[in-house]
């Protein structure tokens, strides 16, 4: 079955996942009232999913099980370029002292597939799984300045390039200069454009063909990354960092 003849209850439950997801433990009532529809309906759902361990009761509320972390934990290890990058991920963050991080494309939007705590590192808003979008962080344009023209069109016609910060990209032509910049280096940077006060170094990592599997970076406080270590030292371990992983998964 295509996307022109979706079936309806299936997504009529992961909407109801979603907005679990987003609002945390909440009631059939208020959940019916956000979806618009009717509290029978939404308690039908709700009783599949926690049969399937998906969701969870308590008292008179359903929040989200830890069903989705397994399979989340499958997904993940099954892919051979997290097996590969893990090893070097905590590598990097350990001769940093900073937060070093992994992601990876999925439709348009970037996927955190991990991240590593240095001795020094702050504790940010990432965690494995959260999704952004590609234009606002380093890794996100490390990997759309390898990325084919058109598939970074298509990503941006489908994503838009929203600003979060008034550091952000948020035209086609800034974005594209941006890209040619990175494809110069040979890595990206993000001054505050996705959190203010926050820098961060990212590198490719290219699979077989050349083609992008992902990026990996170093994060840390404006404070503790100057302009030379944002053109300088960072991005040498970093891309040493990526170099390896290309190695690894290539030979």
């Amino acid at each position: 079955m295509d996307a022109k003849h979706p079936v309806r209850a299936t997504e009529k439950t992961l909407t109801l996942v979603e907005e679990l997801m987003d609002r945390g433990p909440s009631g059939v009532t208020e959940l019916a009232d956000a979806l618009e529809t009717s509290k029978s309906t939404v308690h039908n759902h709700l009783t599949t999913l926690r049969e399937h361990g998906y969701v969870v009761k308590a008292g008179d509320e359903y929040r989200l099980g830890l069903k989705f972390l397994e399979v989340g934990g499958s997904t993940r290890k099954s892919m051979e370029f997290y097996q590969v990058a893990e090893p070097e991920v905590k590598a990097l963050a350990d001769e940093t002292g900073e937060l070093a991080n992994l992601l990876v494309e999925e439709q348009g939007m970037g996927v955190y597939l991990m991240r590593s705590k240095g001795e020094e590192a702050v504790d940010l808003d990432t965690y494995a799984g959260l999704r952004t979008p590609l234009h606002i962080t380093a890794l996100g344009k490390a990997i759309l300045a390898h990325l084919p023209e058109e598939r970074v069109e298509e990503i941006v016609d489908r994503r838009g390039l929203a600003p979060k910060t008034p550091h952000s990209v948020g035209t086609r032509e800034e974005l594209n200069d941006t890209l040619a910049d990175v494809r110069e280096r040979g890595y990206a940077i993000d001054d505050g454009e996705r959190l203010e006060g926050l820098r961060c170094v990212a590198a490719p990592v290219r699979g077989p063909s050349g083609v992008v599997s992902g990026a990996i970076s170093v994060s840390a406080p404006a404070s503790r990354i100057g302009d030379e270590d944002l053109h300088g030292s960072l991005p040498e371990r970093v891309l040493s960092a990526a170099n390896v992983i290309e190695l690894n998964i290539n030979y």
